[in-house]
């Protein structure tokens, strides 16, 4: 595989992953936590990206309360280049601000958006598809989306609707729906032509850049303000005056959406079909689902304790370090304990587990968030 000399991955570690209570917070949110095997989320993130580019293309985007554990946990990167947003405003601005970046820097980038925070099992397939995405976003005004082939019928996920293919295995993108209802899920799983919408895109900085003149024609100016004081004393100060004025949306919602509607060939939008052994971890329920599909223990429990006893109990997730753990007659809990805190849910109620971190910043209990 030979490395595009152009391309530059930008990965999105701002999220605060409050699904992962109590394990994730403020300051150690999901993406630094090693919740499949030794090494933490993003840093798995960067290894395998790594083969494809030098460590001095990548771009991190966080906030100002992860970035000192990133640049602990990544220090090959150039510390520069992990940029702390004074303000949350989505996926739009902080991609956007990429693109005005690197459009100062080289003329021909290539960006990749990734998520921080994804699970992939077969990272040289995983390699193989960019590579091709990276080919296709090269070649012109296209923007390419990795698509993920269905398992089942999953309400959590956004769905990209393919149509025609391509010489290159590519597939025109006709509509990005998000998060449909069951019986809509269904639908789109029987039918065949959907994927899952990874998060994961490929597009030159021109591209980028002029859909944000289009698609957003009062945060693009602010962008390109903030790009051009980079470098310069007045970065720091421009920045945190003008980011917070962007305005806050997702990629999706700003691009996408409005650029598929232009229809199919003329969108320019090519969807990947990608089998990769994806999964976004977006819960404890999925990543009790991931361990238990590698280890594939009898009782489908998996307990990460010093010791445990277990007797007419199956399917339960436990997270208890230094304890010894006794399950007695329970099914499909999740308990999670830290110093702190203790959580106790059950497998169908996990995705909820968000609600607690509301309410705890309702109540302004900061030293549990």
């Amino acid at each position: 595989m030979k490395p595009n000399p152009h391309f530059y991955p930008i990965i999105l570690a701002g999220g605060r992953g409050t699904r992962f209570w109590p394990l994730s917070r403020k300051r150690r949110a999901k993406q630094l936590l090693a919740l499949d095997g030794k090494e933490t989320m993003i840093q798995q993130t960067v290894a395998r990206l790594a083969p494809m580019t030098a460590p001095s293309r990548f771009w991190i985007i966080t906030n100002g309360d992860l970035r000192p554990a990133i640049l602990r946990q990544l220090p090959k990167l150039p510390p520069s280049q992990v940029i702390a947003e004074p303000a949350g405003r989505n996926t739009a601005p902080a991609i956007g601000l990429a693109a005005f970046l690197l459009l100062r820097r080289d003329p021909d980038a290539v960006l990749g958006l990734f998520p921080s925070d994804h699970v992939i099992a077969e990272p040289a397939e995983y390699r193989a598809t960019l590579s091709r995405g990276i080919e296709i976003a090269a070649a012109g005004e296209n923007i390419v989306v990795l698509g993920i082939r269905p398992t089942r019928s999953e309400t959590g996920y956004g769905y990209i609707e393919a149509g025609a293919a391509d010489r290159q295995g590519s597939l025109q993108v006709r509509r990005f729906t998000e998060k449909p209802d069951l019986a809509t899920a269904k639908q789109f799983l029987d039918a065949g032509n959907y994927f899952w919408n990874s998060g994961m895109f490929l597009w030159r900085a021109d591209t980028l850049a002029n859909a944000l003149r289009e698609h957003l024609p009062n945060t693009a100016p602010l962008l390109e303000k903030i790009a051009a004081a980079y470098g310069t004393r007045k970065f720091a100060d421009t920045f945190r005056k003008l980011y917070p004025k962007c305005e806050n949306i997702s990629i999706d919602y700003a691009v996408l959406e409005p650029r598929s509607a232009k229809g199919e060939g003329q969108s320019r939008i090519f969807c990947l079909p990608s089998d990769f052994g994806w999964n976004d971890l977006g819960s404890w329920t999925s990543l009790h689902e991931h361990h238990v599909a590698k280890v594939k223990p009898a009782d489908g429990s998996l307990i990460s304790a010093s010791g445990s006893f277990a007797l007419n109990a199956k399917n339960n997730y436990v997270h208890a370090p230094g304890k010894f753990v006794a399950l007695v007659g329970v099914s499909n809990l999740v308990i999670v304990e830290t110093e702190d805190a203790l959580l106790v849910t059950t497998l169908d109620q996990s995705q909820d587990v968000g609600k607690v971190v509301k309410h705890l910043d309702e109540k302004k209990l900061k030293k549990l968030v």
